[in-house]
C-alpha cells in the first residue's frame, strides 16, 4: 500500500508478521498487515480485542515478548528500514527518541514503590543526562499535560486515574518523538477524564506536530481523534480509509458491523450485531478469515484470501465482494 503525493511520509509498514510461539502451535497475531501514516497525521486502528492491534504496536516499537515464532516485514521511519537495524542500534537511535508509546492501563505500567518522576526521568538518564536535569525537564513536561511540578516526587498511589495517564503521555513526549503509539489511552477512565485526556492529545498533536498511531476498539473515541483508520480482523486488515469514508460509507461487511453496532444519541437507527466470535489465530479460516461469520461469503471467500485494493483515493478494502 503506497500513499499518495499529498503529505510527508513519515511512517511506513509493510508485509509486516509477528507470529508467536505456543505449545498448540504458532498464533499468527499480526499476518501480512500493510499501511502508512504521514507526519502530523492520527491513524486509528480499531478492531475487536484479540484481533492483533496491540502485536502490531510492539512490532513496530521493538519489544518482543520471547516466545515469538515470526517476525518480519518491512517497517520505516523517515526512509529508513528499522528491521534492518540491530536491537542496540534500535534501543538507543529509536526506542523513546523517535518512537514512542503510551502502554494501556497507566496503573499498570507505573512502579508502585519509585516516584513517578524518577520513573519518567529514567530514559532521559540512561541517555546520559544528570539527574537533577532531567527531573527538571520532567517537571517542565509534567506542565505541558497540565499536572504540577510538584508532583514528581509523588508515588502512584498518591495520583488519581486520570494523574497517572497524563504522566504517561508525559514521560512518552519527553523526548520529542516524531511518532507516538497510543494503545487505548483511556481505557479504565471515567467519562470526563476521558474527555479531558482526548482534548490534551488533540492538543499535544496540533502544538508539536505529532503523529499518532491510536489503538483502540471504541470507534466513537476513534471518530473524535483519527484522520484515517484501519479496521482489523483476526490478524489482518480488512479496510483503510479516511475517517469520513470509514464510518459515512463503510464497505467491508466486518466494518460495517462494528459501526452498526453502536449506539447514536440523536438517530433511532436498529442496532445490528456480527454473530459468531473471532477465530482462533492458531488455526484461522482458510480464504477470507471473517467469511464464517459475514452475510454475504460466497464459495470463493472460503477458499482464496481477497487481494488489499484500492477502490478509490485513499480506500483500500480487502474483499471479494470488490476484488
Amino acid at each position: 500500500m503506497r500513499a499518495m503525493a499529498s503529505g510527508e511520509m513519515l511512517l511506513e509498514v509493510s508485509d509486516l508478521r509477528l507470529y508467536y510461539r505456543t505449545r498448540k502451535g504458532a498464533v499468527k497475531a499480526v499476518d501480512d498487515v500493510s499501511f502508512y501514516i504521514r507526519r502530523g497525521e492520527t491513524l486509528a486502528l480499531v478492531g475487536e480485542s484479540g484481533c492483533g492491534k496491540t502485536s502490531i504496536a510492539i512490532s513496530i516499537l521493538r519489544v518482543l515478548p520471547r516466545n515469538v515464532h515470526t517476525y518480519s516485514g518491512q517497517v520505516i521511519l523517515d526512509g529508513e528500514d528499522l528491521m534492518k537495524l540491530s536491537d542496540e542500534e534500535f534501543r538507543t537511535r529509536i526506542r523513546w527518541k523517535k518512537i514512542s508509546m503510551v502502554f494501556q492501563g497507566a496503573m499498570n505500567v507505573l512502579n508502585p514503590v519509585i516516584p513517578v518522576g524518577i520513573q519518567a526521568a529514567e530514559p532521559l538518564i540512561l541517555s546520559g543526562m544528570s539527574k537533577k536535569e532531567a527531573l527538571e525537564k520532567v517537571a517542565g513536561a509534567f506542565e505541558s499535560v497540565g499536572l504540577p511540578r510538584m508532583l514528581v516526587k509523588r508515588y502512584p498511589h498518591e495520583l488519581s486515574g486520570g494523574m497517572k495517564q497524563r504522566v504517561v503521555i508525559a514521560t512518552a513526549l519527553l523526548m520529542r518523538p516524531e511518532l507516538v503509539i497510543l494503545d487505548e489511552p483511556t481505557s479504565a477512565l471515567d467519562i470526563m477524564t476521558q474527555a479531558n485526556i482526548m482534548n490534551l492529545l488533540k492538543k499535544l498533536k496540533k502544538e508539536h506536530g505529532l503523529s499518532y498511531l491510536f489503538i483502540t476498539h471504541d470507534l466513537p473515541l476513534a471518530s473524535e481523534l483519527a484522520d484515517r483508520l484501519a479496521v482489523m480482523y483476526a490478524g489482518k486488515l480488512v479496510e483503510v480509509g479516511t475517517a469520513e469514508q470509514i464510518f459515512l460509507d463503510p464497505k467491508h461487511p466486518y466494518t460495517k458491523g462494528l459501526i452498526g453496532s453502536v449506539p447514536t444519541l440523536r438517530t433511532d437507527k436498529e442496532l445490528i450485531f456480527i454473530p459468531g466470535e473471532v477465530p482462533s489465530l492458531i488455526d484461522p479460516p482458510s480464504g477470507c478469515r471473517f467469511h464464517p461469520r459475514c452475510p454475504h461469503a460466497m464459495e470463493k471467500c472460503k477458499k482464496e484470501e481477497p487481494p488489499f485494493i484500492e477502490i478509490e483515493p485513499e480506500h483500500y478494502i480487502s474483499c471479494w465482494l470488490f476484488a
